[in-house]
């Protein structure tokens, strides 16, 4: 089996930017790079640059229309950019496109491709994707929440439809349910997806389940690790023992952690170093220990970039 922990990212995921003040900004990557660097963990990664995904790849999760209409506001962008006016295509109220925007969701999507091919290979024992925007709001046929294209979705389809695997879980630990996820991959039986996220809260989805492939946990704001834990080992963890996936898909948000204010929920690093351990138990069981995890959310920097710490120190056997 492959020792190494895989780090994909590219410099154009931080060119994308939604405008002044947006929390989900391009020093979310910086502030990664810093606690990695400072770490050391950052030395013990096979860094490799994300390659851009292609329609057809994007295509595996969401509507060609859809891809299209997406593919069209970018060259209308860059129209613009040519003659001077670097502005923005607003999706929804809180999603926007630049200039650079294409190239980055098309290599957000392309890292988790290619780390999921580096691990099926064995190339890597698992991989994380240090990618913006995130993903797991967006649905089949739009855009949302901060959302362009579903880069997880994306990848579990790959590794299905292109490799062959009969079976693949997603764990979505975000602070937001991820409703994209859900809508593309819901009654699919070779998925299994458990979710956990703070409920009401937006989007406003995920109290009911679409499908019996899902297993949502919501929890009221101000909940707390200790809770979360005895949760997930009541109620995930049997779902993926009896699931007994082939693959792992992780939709990482920290945005659950206790100093984001985006969300209310009270995760620590600590909470999110025990939930990849078992999460890396499940897939040392039943998957090889293949594991493809993509950032999502987490908009308190320094936070985000100890949290992430934490969870590549787990995959990374550090």
């Amino acid at each position: 089996m492959a020792s190494k922990t895989g780090y994909f990212t590219h410099p154009d995921c931080r060119r994308h930017e939604m405008g002044p003040g947006h929390p989900e900004c391009p020093e979310r990557l910086d502030a990664i790079e810093d606690r990695l660097l400072a770490s050391g963990v950052g030395d013990a990664l096979d860094r490799r640059e994300a390659p851009p995904a292609s329609a057809e790849d994007i295509a595996l999760a969401h509507a060609p229309e859809h891809v299209e209409s997406i593919r069209d506001l970018a060259e209308q962008l860059d129209v613009h950019a040519a003659s001077g006016n670097r502005g923005y295509a607003r999706i929804d109220p809180d999603t926007a496109m630049n200039a650079y925007s294409w190239s980055a969701i098309t290599r957000a999507a392309g890292a988790a491709i290619a780390a999921t091919d580096a691990v099926i290979a064995g190339e890597l024992a698992n991989a994380f994707c240090a990618v913006r925007p995130p993903g797991h709001h967006a649905c089949r046929d739009h855009s949302m929440g901060f959302c362009v294209f579903n880069q997880v979705a994306i990848a579990a389809r790959h590794a299905l439809e292109r490799h062959g695997l009969k079976r693949v879980a997603i764990v979505d630990f975000d602070v937001h349910h991820g409703n994209g996820t859900e809508d593309i991959l819901a009654g699919d039986e070779r998925v299994l997806m458990v979710g956990l996220f703070q409920h009401p809260f937006y989007p406003g989805s995920g109290a009911v389940p679409l499908a019996d492939n899902m297993l949502n946990l919501p929890f009221p704001a101000y909940t707390k690790g200790d809770v979360i834990r005895r949760q997930i080992e009541a109620q995930w963890l049997p779902r993926l023992e009896a699931f007994r996936p082939e693959m792992i898909f992780v939709s990482a948000g920290f945005d659950a952690h206790r100093e984001d204010d985006l969300g209310q929920l009270g995760l620590v690093e600590a909470d999110y170093a025990w939930i990849t351990q078992q999460l890396k138990d499940v897939a040392n069981r039943h998957a090889r220990g293949r594991i493809v995890s993509s950032l999502e959310g987490g908009y308190n920097l320094s936070a985000l970039g100890r949290s992430v710490e934490a969870h590549l120190r787990v995959l990374a056997d550090l």
